[in-house]
């Protein structure tokens, strides 16, 4: 009898075992699916073809931004940005709740927008590029 509860106890122990490791696999694939979301949202990371690294440092990044006529990016985020753009544009974007925005730009304009989470779209006819410079907020240069 005390063979038999030696060995209900083992098998359960093991299956508990077994049921902690799979949580803890679980769990980490999350954590990993989370942060992989979390950076994913970066537009040069979701989207390199529009989005281009020009510079960086611990205070900003500035990008190279350019679509050719009627390309559409991906969802993505920026935190507070300084655009100046290159060429006259004609764009729609959509914000993450779903609402669109239809502007024009002129060529030299600069413009400040904070932090955003958007889907641009060049619906012009010529190709449209820009400069953005991402400000990196005092926590952020911290690190």
């Amino acid at each position: 009898m005390c063979d038999s509860i030696l060995r209900s106890q083992n098998k359960t122990g093991a299956s508990h075992t077994l049921a902690l490791a799979v949580s803890l696999v679980i769990l980490g694939g999350a954590g990993a699916l989370a942060a992989a979301a979390a950076s994913a949202q970066d537009a040069v990371k979701v989207d390199p073809k529009h989005y281009k690294v020009e510079f960086e440092n611990d205070q900003v990044r500035v990008l190279r931004v350019t679509y050719a006529p009627h390309e559409k990016s991906v969802m993505h985020q920026h935190p507070a940005t300084v655009a100046v753009f290159l060429t006259d544009g004609h764009s729609k974007m959509t914000l993450s709740g779903g609402k669109t925005l239809d502007g024009t730009v002129k060529a030299g304009a600069v413009q400040w927008e904070g932090p955003t989470k958007h889907l641009p779209e060049n619906v012009g006819d010529k190709p449209f590029e820009l400069v953005l410079v991402e400000l990196k907020d005092k926590s952020a240069a911290a690190k």
